[in-house]
This record gives structure tokens, C-alpha cells and sequence, in this order.
């Protein structure tokens, strides 16, 4: 059964909304543009946190950064709720974003066509490699990365995605900050220094598997354990045996903000 979220004071919950809530909000709306286009007029807490795995009651503690919402008995309407949602993100307009690095990686995401679902639209690709610049990119022309500040002067873009090798990542991001860029997604492996309006949003594929790696290894201990142990002929685990916790359905990435 829904309740109309609001915060324990009564009141709707103003500010910042921290990192964590932000992530849960953008998995709510991947969720919720699926059942729109299964025609689901309303749902409940109960099924979302059946659908998410998140908690019903912090499904609804989250809503409350949206104001009062919610119908108690009833559940909350599926459109009206991505549309807020949405909204809260700024993801109910285009975000244009600029790519640096075209790479294997750069080339994958800019042809990525999940990113136009969300509203955000890699409108420039750029590279140092002067047997790229001018190369199409799908539907872009690879540019040269000292022509960045010049073309965003046009394009207006704020979000930057940086895939370019960990030596020339800090290079790269300078290049950014100075063309009026305010948010980068990160896939290089390495510390960036922006100002405090510049946020960074770290990425790290050997991270997640590393993490992944370490789930498996505690499988293997496991098996070991049943098919060594004196308990393997009748199936059952040795005392102390414990299954594995399952590996994260989510990327753990941090904001940071990192003074120049």
C-alpha cells in the first residue's frame, strides 16, 4: 500500500539530494519506462521493491525529494511518476554531451542508442590522433580536442564524457573545464583535479570486475570445500561452509568533488 511520501516533519524535503538517492532515482525511472510501455497505469511500493530490490519503505523515503506523491490505497500512477522523477533529474530535456577519446571505448558510446532514451545526446566527438580527426564517428565527425572550447562555445554542452588514457586524462579535463564544461564521466583510471563546480562521476570497469573476481573466488572455496570434505557423499556443506553473497546488481561509482 503506498503512502504520500514527505519528510518526518511533515513537510517536503528541500536541498541537495545525496548520491545514493540519485542512483535509486535513476533506477526507479529505467523500471518505470518499462512499465509505461507495458501500458502499467499505477504501482506499488510493494511492487517496485519486488521488481528493484529495493526496499518499499526506501523507495518511498526517496519519493519524498519529490514532494507529497502518492495515492495511500491506490499506489502511484507510472507516467506521472517518471515524469516527476525525470524532472528531478533533468533528464525531461536534452542534455548534450561532448565525448574525448575516440576510441574502442568512445566509439561504443557514442553509438550506445540508450543514451537518446534518457535525453542525452553526444553531440561532438574529439581526439589528439591526427589519423582520426575529421573520420566519421556514426552520425559525428571526429574533431581536434584543441578545437574543444571553440565548438562547445556553439553546442552549449555541460556534461563531457572523458575516455582518453590515464596520462593525458588530467590534460584532457583542463581542456573541459575551461570550454564551460561542469560534469565529466570518467573512464579513465585516475584522480581528477577540477574546481569545486566541476563534478566527476568515476567509472572503472576493472573495479566492478575485480569485485566480481572476488565473489567467485569465495565459490570456488565453496566447491572445493563440498567436494573434498567429508561431507560431499551425502551433499550437505561442512560447518563454517558459507554460500557467497551475491555481487552487486549496480556499479559503485563515487561523485567526488576535488579542489584545482
Amino acid at each position: 500500500m503506498s503512502t504520500l511520501a514527505r519528510s518526518k516533519n511533515g513537510k517536503n524535503k528541500t536541498g541537495k539530494v545525496p548520491v545514493p538517492t540519485l542512483e535509486r532515482l535513476a533506477t526507479y525511472l529505467r523500471f518505470l519506462g518499462d512499465w509505461e510501455q507495458a501500458n502499467i497505469d499505477t504501482i506499488s511500493s510493494a511492487e517496485v521493491e519486488r521488481q528493484t530490490g529495493i526496499n518499499a519503505a526506501q523507495f518511498r523515503k526517496d519519493l519524498s525529494y519529490l514532494g507529497e506523491f502518492g495515492k495511500p490505497g491506490v499506489g502511484y500512477n507510472v507516467p506521472d511518476l517518471h515524469n516527476r522523477i525525470a524532472s528531478k533529474l533533468k533528464i525531461d530535456r536534452e542534455q548534450r554531451v561532448i565525448l574525448v577519446g575516440a576510441g574502442n571505448l568512445g566509439s561504443a558510446l557514442v553509438g550506445y542508442p540508450g543514451l537518446n532514451e534518457y535525453r542525452f545526446n553526444i553531440v561532438a566527438a574529439f581526439d589528439n590522433n591526427p589519423g582520426k580527426i575529421g573520420r566519421p564517428l556514426w552520425d559525428l565527425t571526429i574533431q581536434d580536442v584543441l578545437t574543444l572550447k571553440e565548438v562547445n562555445q556553439r553546442l552549449r554542452a555541460r556534461i563531457a564524457i572523458l575516455a582518453v588514457p590515464a596520462t593525458a586524462a588530467q590534460q584532457v579535463a583542463d581542456l573541459m573545464v575551461d570550454a564551460g564544461i561542469r560534469a565529466i564521466l570518467n573512464f579513465a583510471p585516475v584522480l581528477l583535479r577540477v574546481p569545486d563546480h566541476v563534478f566527476v562521476r568515476n567509472v572503472s570497469f576493472v573495479q566492478e570486475l575485480a569485485v566480481l573476481s572476488y565473489h567467485l573466488s569465495g565459490e570456488e572455496t565453496e566447491l572445493s570445500a563440498d567436494t573434498s570434505g567429508p561431507a560431499a557423499a551425502n551433499g550437505s556443506l561442512p560447518d563454517g561452509v558459507v554460500a557467497p553473497l551475491p555481487a552487486s546488481h549496480a556499479p559503485s561509482h563515487e561523485l567526488r568533488k576535488h579542489r584545482a
